[in-house]
């Protein structure tokens, strides 16, 4: 049985839309199936929750990142689920790394024809993550876009333009595997994924199965002319050759900030979170 967590508002009539054509396609194949729409906030993962509590193991998610996010931390045990997804949210930075179909019915295709391959995730201060994890300019963008009006993609990119200007970074210590560093960071991210925000790539390298954290520090050099090269190689996906970034691999890291600050986990703010970040094994994903 193939249960279907179904968020109508995730994206602008795409999730309607998409639950027909998947619908469709289960219909024609004689697939069982049984359609759980969401309300509100955080019901996807309680919906997930119940599921998989009562022995439930085939969730297909209909949604973006931030569904996706909370059907992963509703799971029982992620090691013994096996997630699909339709995408139709408003970035889908996730499903594009994977490259999903947009088209509900091809992505529904893809599962049914397909097999589930194991696929690694993030656990945050006890909270799982799929995608990518972070403080700083990143957050604050998310803030701007939560506090703004606008809708789609270019809420992110006016909310880009406004931290660029905003922003003045973050001090914080770096733990990771013995080492202990000062930062002064522009942005600080575990990934798992490889881009956020709508397409901005963090972390092209990322690989979601290799069973480690790609870590990528970004150090703000104090001047606004040095952000604003930041900025721009975060458009052009070029941030890894930035001369104030380093990215490394590991299994856990951890960073400190001076004061606490408010993280982001796939798009999603927690404040105050603890930015203890581990790499997560056994979770089975359809791509």
């Amino acid at each position: 049985m193939l249960h279907l967590i179904y968020n109508p508002v995730s994206g602008k009539n795409k999730p309607k839309k998409s639950l027909e054509k998947a619908e469709k396609l289960l219909v024609e194949r004689g697939v069982p199936y049984e359609v759980h729409e969401t309300q509100g906030e955080r019901d996807a993962q309680a919906i997930a929750k119940t599921l998989t509590e009562s022995g439930e193991r085939e969730i297909i998610v209909l949604g973006g990142d931030g569904t996706l996010h909370e059907v992963l931390n509703g799971l029982d045990d992620p090691a013994l689920c096996t997630i699909g997804l339709l995408p139709c949210g408003t970035g889908n930075d996730f499903a594009e790394r994977l490259g999903l179909p947009t088209d509900a019915e091809k992505a529904m295709a893809k599962i049914l024809d397909g097999e589930a391959k194991p696929i690694d995730y993030l656990e945050v201060g006890g909270v799982r993550c799929m995608n990518v994890a972070g403080i700083g300019m990143d957050v604050d963008v998310l803030e701007r876009c939560q506090k703004g009006k606008l809708k789609g993609k270019i809420k992110y990119f006016i909310s880009l333009l406004q931290s660029l200007f905003a922003f003045k970074g973050i001090g914080l210590e770096m733990e990771s595997e013995g080492r202990i560093e000062r930062h002064e960071a522009l942005i600080a991210a575990a990934c798992n994924g490889s881009q956020f925000g709508g397409g901005i790539r963090i972390c092209p390298n990322a690989d979601v199965s290799d069973g480690k954290l790609h870590v990528v520090l970004v150090e703000c050099i104090g001047s606004k002319w040095g952000i604003i090269k930041a900025f721009m190689s975060l458009l052009k996906g070029t941030i890894l050759t930035y001369p104030a970034t380093t990215e490394f691999l590991c299994e856990r890291v951890k960073f400190t900030p001076d004061t606490p600050c408010t993280v982001q986990l796939d798009g999603e703010l927690y404040k105050d979170l603890e930015f203890d970040v581990a790499l997560k094994q056994g979770l089975k994903f359809y791509y």
